[in-house]
């Protein structure tokens, strides 16, 4: 049995080129999931003091819009002891439905969203299936 290289090269150095090339395949792709990564972060970064300063603002407007509905609820009850209890109780079922379903629609959003990063698994799945057809010319 022959075991002499045709090509001049040495099992050694060809395991050698292969771990380099697939070192670097891993780095390229590891590369691209990173960047991928720091792109979200930067525009979740860039919207944070926004976010916090505008839900300030809502948080106060809801305060005062709630407060304002349940003096005009309390209206309703003029007569009863109870009628701020009765006005709190209405305003907060009325809130709770609206609460419910916009978490509804928040939980059906996040459902659709995948949490992974698209770019990156696509190209790791065209590697796969070039990984796959090149193994199959090489038998």
């Amino acid at each position: 049995m022959n075991s002499d290289v045709s090509n001049g090269r040495s099992l050694a150095a060809i395991l050698s080129d292969m771990k380099s090339e697939l070192q670097e395949f891993a780095q390229t792709r590891f590369e691209l999931f990173k960047r991928e990564l720091q792109e979200r972060v930067k525009a979740i970064k860039g919207a944070i003091p926004a976010a916090v300063i505008g839900a300030t603002f809502m948080g106060t407007a809801f305060l005062l819009f709630s407060l304002a509905m349940v003096s005009l609820v309390a209206v309703a009850f003029e007569g009863s002891s109870y009628k701020w209890f009765f006005a709190c109780l209405i305003v907060a079922i009325f809130w709770s439905m609206i609460g419910a379903f916009a978490l509804f629609l928040a939980k059906q959003r996040f459902t659709k969203q995948p949490m992974v990063p698209e770019k990156t698994m696509h190209v790791l799945s065209d590697d796969k299936v070039w990984l796959q057809s090149e193994t199959r010319n090489a038998l």
